[in-house]
């Protein structure tokens, strides 16, 4: 019976819905600033997803979906780092100066947490400047420091599905897997967080509903309100109408 130490979040679509509402919108305002013809419709992202990563999601359509590159880019690589470093100057511009709001249960379940003496920690494959941006805007200017681990895609060899991210986190927050949940919202994340044997939560998001989530702990719409309760997917919640602290205290406990 392990006790529940930390708890490990995704960010893209886990914490809010950035992926539709905030990173496919920056994409598509630098495609348009470079003179690009490329454009990523809702439903091409949902299929450019399949990809962990804006530099790799990128390449991804020049060689699946037929993205033409201008015929004077003679060093792909740095075109793309060039257009990726545009898209995130231009997604924090959305974080800070839109309302790109959290998920329901995300600011209450980090107070509770706090509050329990829980320590909290980030895997994703986004850069710390855009979880920054999306905490501050929604919390507190100070919220990344309620952090103990942020673990970063650039940080690591591999990015999910690959393990390496919550490796990482574990490794920082020096604590076995047992002893810490993560919380997913999409099918690589889960392989990702299951590679090193989290128990894992799923909410699952716009882009992900469809997806197949066998292996995960939990698997809800979101983490629910007291005024606004979450459906369960899958999973053992017992009557709970919300996720709360002793909800995961139990879920830690049979591990």
């Amino acid at each position: 019976m392990a006790e529940l130490k930390a708890l490990i979040f995704d960010v893209d679509g886990t914490l809010a819905e950035t992926e539709r509402d905030a990173h496919r919108v920056a994409f598509n305002a630098t495609f348009k600033q470079f003179g690009l013809d490329w454009y990523w419709s809702e439903a091409l992202y949902g299929d450019l997803l399949k990809v962990t990563g804006g530099k790799e999601r990128i390449r991804y359509y020049i060689n699946d979906f037929g993205g033409k590159v201008p015929d004077n880019i003679d060093d792909l690589d740095s075109f793309i780092a060039e257009l990726h470093k545009d898209k995130t100057a231009r997604y924090y511009d959305i974080m800070v100066n839109e309302n790109v709001p959290l998920r329901p249960g995300i600011a209450r379940l980090f107070k509770e947490a706090r509050e329990a003496g829980l320590t909290l920690a980030i895997s994703t494959t986004t850069s710390p400047k855009n979880i920054e941006a999306l905490l501050a805007h929604n919390l507190d200017p100070e919220a990344m420091s309620w952090f103990k681990v942020v673990a970063a895609g650039d940080m690591v060899k591999q990015k999910k599905p690959a393990p390496d991210v919550y490796q990482l986190a574990l490794d920082g927050l020096e604590l076995p897997a047992n002893q810490c949940i993560a919380f997913e919202d999409s099918i690589n994340g889960l392989k990702s967080a299951k590679g090193v044997d989290l128990p894992t939560v799923i909410t699952v998001s716009g882009y992900t509903n469809h997806e197949d989530f066998t292996g995960a702990d939990i698997v809800l719409t979101n983490l629910g309100e007291p005024d606004a309760p979450m459906e369960v997917i899958a999973g053992d919640v017992g009557d709970a109408d919300y996720i709360t602290i002793d909800v995961l205290k139990k879920l830690a406990a049979q591990w």
